[in-house]
């Protein structure tokens, strides 16, 4: 999920973004039984660096169908107040792992508040996530 959906939304944020504002996105992965989604926030804090948090959930559309007859609501999409989702911190831990591993490797995620977990990453330089695009 990291490689294929999370930091292509990283590296897209950035490249289109000034310093100073915060942007968000949520990105999807998956297939006929579930759905990885994750709600991606990126805001360059000083030059040559960005804070990316990000948050991840599963929507489990095979077991709506089979248990409850419906597909999932459509709020299970969103994380609150637009919607119902609850960040799963096992998941978005392995995801902003993976992601570090790729943008800053060594760095050290930490919480953001609302079920986000935050990391440094280089704009700019060796390792900066352009080098992804």
């Amino acid at each position: 999920m990291a490689r294929a959906v999370v930091a292509p939304a990283v590296v897209e944020l950035l490249q289109r973004f000034p310093r100073g504002r915060e942007f968000t996105t949520t990105v999807s992965f998956g297939g006929d039984d579930f759905t990885l989604r994750a709600h991606v926030r990126v805001r360059r804090t000083a030059p040559g660096l960005a804070k990316v948090s990000l948050a991840c959930w599963v929507v489990n559309t095979d077991t709506a169908r089979y248990v409850g007859g419906n597909p999932p609501r459509e709020d299970e999409n969103s994380l609150p107040p637009e919607g119902t989702a609850v960040p799963d911190a096992s998941l978005t831990a392995r995801v902003v792992g993976a992601l570090a591993t790729r943008l800053n490797p060594g760095a050290v995620s930490r919480p953001d508040g609302d079920g986000h977990l935050a990391i440094d990453v280089p704009t700019s330089g060796q390792g900066a996530p352009e080098a992804l695009a």
